[in-house]
């Protein structure tokens, strides 16, 4: 797949406190972009931040060259980045990584998503509608603030949610949603903290239903070449950036 380093001037921005969301516009015409592939972002005048910050692309718009990160605030890197102005220049190589395979016509497919861990499946569940398949997702988080977005992804599928402290859905962690008890589902597509992903991966090999992970290691080239990003698999130690961010479940050894 083709891969390009541009310039991206920033169009939009809408601050969420603890997350910001980038709409962001090159001149140069997109190449194919996957769901479920990221970005490696420069940041710029930040004395401590050297490498680029790999981000999630949340939502894509070929016709006007436009790509949307949705980007969690969690060190200096991301911080600086998010207090980007209009018309700032952000440079990205883009894309990386291989993302979400898709399901069959007809396959009845979840989609979960935790936190920030929410933002690929936009794009995803996007691009599945187009293809004529209307997914079902599962949102979760601690609260309600976290669910960012919420109205946007209901507009793809009936939205199921979550939250830990109970002030929106069902209250508790995804996977005590009463969804899987009402309904069966062909493939699972899971984003979200680690802990949820392996919860989720074990109750899909429970029911023995396929299920695909998108893993959020700490990358740093995005190109498999310094190894920092590297994950446990029954075919060996992979870089993430590489052979991943999305993974079937059936090849990681937890």
């Amino acid at each position: 797949m083709e891969k390009q380093i541009a310039d991206f001037k920033l169009v939009e921005k809408q601050d969420y406190g603890r997350s910001v969301l980038m709409r962001l516009q090159t001149d140069q015409t997109l190449p194919e972009i996957a769901p479920g592939q990221f970005v490696q972002v420069r940041v710029e005048g930040s004395p401590s931040t050297y490498l680029r910050r790999p981000i999630s692309i949340h939502d894509v718009d070929f016709k006007q060259n436009e790509i949307t990160l949705l980007i969690q605030l969690v060190g200096e890197g991301t911080r600086h980045l998010a207090a980007a102005k209009k018309d700032d220049i952000v440079n990205m190589v883009l894309p990386l990584g291989k993302g979400f395979s898709f399901p069959e016509i007809g396959e009845r497919c979840l989609l979960v998503g935790g936190g920030i861990g929410i933002a690929p499946l936009y794009y995803f569940a996007k691009v599945l509608v187009e293809k004529g398949i209307r997914p079902t997702l599962l949102l979760g988080g601690k609260s309600a603030s976290d669910l960012l977005r919420l109205a946007d992804y209901q507009q793809f599928g009936k939205t199921f949610v979550t939250t830990e402290d109970g002030s929106m859905g069902e209250k508790g962690f995804v996977t005590q949603h009463s969804l899987w008890q009402q309904q069966s589902f062909d493939k699972i597509y899971v984003c979200g903290p680690k802990p949820m992903m392996k919860a989720v991966a074990k109750l899909a090999a429970d029911k023995d239903v396929w299920c695909e992970v998108s893993l959020e290691n700490l990358m740093a080239c995005g190109l498999g070449a310094c190894l920092c990003c590297v994950e446990d698999t029954v075919d060996g130690h992979v870089c993430v950036c590489k052979e991943g961010p999305v993974f079937n479940t059936r090849r990681l050894k937890w």
